[in-house]
């Protein structure tokens, strides 16, 4: 093995001027925790970056791992060596001869950012580029469209050479922009759309709404691997609130309104993920909704729904197709777990024809003749269970009253 660093380079966080110190806290210490399962490798930070110390272990699964933190937008495994012309060139030939296929064509990039270095860029790209070519006749030089790119990166504490930039998951860092309630049913998008949050400096705690026994315990196991894949990104134990659902579903499907039932099925669910949000601390609701994928998600019927909470919904899947949408799942490894064929209370007692342009003085009339609304909603909140999970484990709270986890 012949690299000896990882450098990871940060995204949006150079555009947060007086509060850049806070979200690199939260970057450290990200990396910190991602950097557990593997012991001796450390790191160490420098103005806009952070430097991981291989430390002889070797960088692949490393560079896995820190490639899906959010906050960094890409990384490199380095040869570092001291900051000397001699010691350069020795090191771009170790990095060259290292390469699995020979290339036909190269350029090398210098870039001198400590200025004290003798040699300016242009002349370092020439004096390693020539010094390359003597060893390897075989080459060419190509400044557009190289096979290999030989970067040379000059900081007074040490040059760091490498040729591969692996782009990382961007965005902010992990709890960098507060805390939001994610409607998780267990379907292909909202998944996602908690990635998206995530990738978006939020913590989320997810929300699944479950009607026992109409929906199964594979249901649930299907819910909670999804949860723990979200966990996986955040690097944080994410707590996954179980409210049930049922009496109130089942009054709903006699209430005699079954085009209407899926807005006011919706709507109670916001007011009771308000309450759960209002409990916990989150600021807005983050749902997997995409306009006119379903009859619900019509603006018409967004916009009645929608009006049953206070807090800002967020919804990151808004304007993205289907096909789009898959193709993300499928990236974040979300997908297969997605479409086992369990049903979750979102998809019992449908209506043929559900309404796609609601009248909201109807429902709101609706609602306000349901016997018992607001207890059975009071009921769910209390009888709601949650549990935090991680990748690897799962731990258990039977209510949400009394919370000493928070």
């Amino acid at each position: 093995m012949i690299y000896d660093q990882i450098v990871l380079r940060y995204g949006d966080l150079i555009m947060k001027g007086r509060n850049r110190n806070q979200f690199e806290k939260r970057m450290h210490r990200q990396v910190k925790n991602a950097l557990k399962p593997f012991p001796g490798v450390t790191y160490w930070k420098t103005f806009g970056r952070l430097y991981v110390k291989l430390n002889g272990q070797p960088y692949e699964p490393i560079a896995d791992r820190l490639k899906d933190l959010f906050g960094i937008v890409s990384l490199s495994p380095v040869i570092s060596t001291v900051s000397e012309l001699e010691a350069i060139r020795a090191t771009a030939m170790t990095l060259m001869n290292s390469l699995k296929t020979p290339p036909k064509t190269f350029k090398v990039s210098v870039k001198r950012a400590w200025k004290g270095f003798p040699h300016q860029s242009q002349q370092m790209n020439h004096l390693v580029g020539a010094h390359v070519l003597r060893a390897f006749p075989e080459l060419s030089v190509d400044v557009r469209n190289p096979e290999v790119e030989l970067k040379v990166d000059i900081q007074e504490e040490a040059t760091y050479l490498f040729c591969e930039v692996i782009p990382a998951a961007g965005g902010f860092p992990f709890g960098s922009n507060g805390k939001a309630m994610l409607l998780l049913s267990g379907g292909i998008d909202s998944p996602v759309a908690g990635w998206m949050a995530l990738r978006k400096g939020l913590e989320i705690e997810a929300v699944h709404f479950h009607s026992y026994p109409f929906t199964s315990e594979q249901a649930k196991d299907k819910v909670i691997t999804l949860a723990k894949r979200l966990s996986y990104f955040s690097g944080a134990p994410l707590k996954l609130h179980l409210v049930p659902f049922t009496e109130i579903q089942t009054t709903l499907a006699k209430s005699g309104q079954d085009n209407l039932m899926i807005t006011l099925m919706r709507r109670i669910m916001l007011r009771i993920t308000e309450a759960l949000a209002i409990r916990n601390g989150a600021l807005g609701i983050v749902t997997g909704e995409s306009l006119g994928q379903v009859a619900s998600q019509t603006l018409p019927s967004m916009n009645v729904i929608g009006r049953a909470t206070q807090l800002p919904m967020l919804k990151p899947l808004i304007m993205m197709d289907k096909s789009e949408i898959i193709a993300m799942a499928e990236k974040i490894g979300t997908f297969q777990t997605s479409i086992l064929p369990y049903e979750d209370c979102c998809t019992l007692f449908l209506p043929k024809s559900p309404s796609t342009n609601p009248n909201l003085h109807i429902v709101e009339n609706i609602e306000a003749g349901i016997a018992n609304l607001d207890a059975m909603m009071e009921e769910a909140v209390k009888g709601t269970e949650y549990m935090y999970l991680s990748p690897g484990e799962i731990k258990t709270k039977e209510s949400a009253e009394e919370d000493e986890w928070f």
